[in-house]
């Protein structure tokens, strides 16, 4: 095993993001937590400067994340609250960097997800599942509450009724139920993940890098916007593709009949 909890390697212009703590279910504990916020910062850097066009997140071990590492919690216990209160802003200024990344962001969900580890898994655009993949909130069961986005992105991906009853009642459900309901993409065999979602986020490594970022803009914030919002901004983002020399390749490979090489400019 790594020194560092999170490993955070490159694969052309892919960017991948290991969770390296397979012992400790991968828990969102005091060092996994900083070694996720650095990883993030980092990766956010070189999607700025044009080195990585997508990302990769992933775990190592039978399973993706438990959550935060309940061991914390205890051994805070009588200043639990300020424990909290120090710890999470960082984290979610991570999570929020890593779901608004101006790139595509696959997940590779393995075994339990559960706890904070829920909104790690779910803030990628496309989150893919191995049959052995479950998801339970847990924080009822605690006493505590959602974090890590997993309110947000869970409520954003099955409806705010159905993720209340998923919090509320610490149900277990598979992946085949997570598929079903919209909390995943696609549901894959155990063997297959980590290859096919290494296949899936290198090709979009490869694709006009503005125009899924655009994309991307455009479908986060949907529900926010009126009809007349939307087509405003779907007016704008088709003005600012057009100039890009992606687009130029794009369309003419398109009149070509060939796949088009794609720069990410």
């Amino acid at each position: 095993m790594s020194s560092s909890p999170v490993l955070l390697e490159r694969s052309g212009q892919l960017a991948i993001l290991t969770l390296d703590r397979p012992d400790r279910a991968n828990a969102l504990d005091l060092a996994m937590s900083e070694a996720l916020i650095d990883a993030v910062a980092e990766v956010a850097q070189d999607v700025a400067q044009g080195v990585v066009r997508a990302v990769l997140v992933r775990a190592n071990g039978r399973q993706f994340c438990a959550g935060g590492d309940i061991a914390d919690f205890v051994a805070a216990r009588g200043r639990l609250s300020e424990f909290l209160d120090r710890h999470i802003p960082p984290l979610h200024r991570a999570i929020h960097t890593l779901a608004t990344l101006p790139v595509p962001v696959v997940s590779a969900l393995n075994g339990p997800v559960g706890g904070g580890g829920i909104g790690l898994a779910l803030a990628a655009d496309i989150a893919i599942a191995a049959e052995s993949m479950k998801l339970r909130g847990g924080y009822s069961a605690i006493g505590l509450t959602p974090d890590a986005g997993g309110s947000w992105f869970l409520a954003r991906r099955v409806g705010a009724a159905r993720a209340k009853e998923i919090f509320l009642t610490n149900e277990v459900l598979s992946a085949r139920e997570c598929l079903a309901m919209g909390a995943v993409s696609r549901v894959v065999a155990d063997a297959d993940l980590q290859a096919q979602a290494l296949t899936l986020a290198e090709t979009l490594a490869r694709n006009a890098t503005a125009s899924l970022g655009r994309i991307k803009m455009l479908f986060d914030g949907v529900s926010r916007r009126t009809l007349e919002e939307q087509l405003d901004l779907e007016h704008q983002c088709m003005v600012a593709s057009g100039p890009t020399a992606d687009a130029a390749e794009g369309t003419l490979a398109f009149a070509e009949k060939r796949a088009p090489v794609f720069t990410g400019r």
